[in-house]
């Protein structure tokens, strides 16, 4: 079986009240793709604006990759904040740190 890069992330709106999870392969990709879609009000994110990452998860299998993405999105609120900021206590957005690779 082949290792590959698999990230699951947390992207939030500028406002930082809305959280979207997500898996992906490539994560630089993904996130221009989410902002790309602002104001695509049949995309979540689009219609949230939720194009800021805030965390994320390296993984080399998808399987497990998916596994914690299912298992974040059934957090409540609360939970999903106190992981985002075990690693990211300001809740900086990201971005430019994955973009800048």
């Amino acid at each position: 079986m082949w290792n590959y890069n698999f990230y699951v992330y947390i992207t939030t709106n500028r406002d930082k009240s809305v959280l979207y999870v997500g898996v992906t392969n490539d994560l630089t990709r993904r996130l221009d793709e989410h902002r790309h879609n602002t104001d695509a009000k049949s995309s979540f994110t689009g219609k949230y604006h939720c194009y800021y990452l805030v965390y994320y998860e390296h993984y080399t299998h998808i399987e497990h990759a998916i596994e914690r993405e299912k298992q974040i999105k059934k957090w409540r609120r609360e939970k999903k904040d106190a992981l985002i900021a075990s690693t990211n206590p300001e809740w900086r957005f990201l971005n430019k740190e994955i973009n800048d690779d």
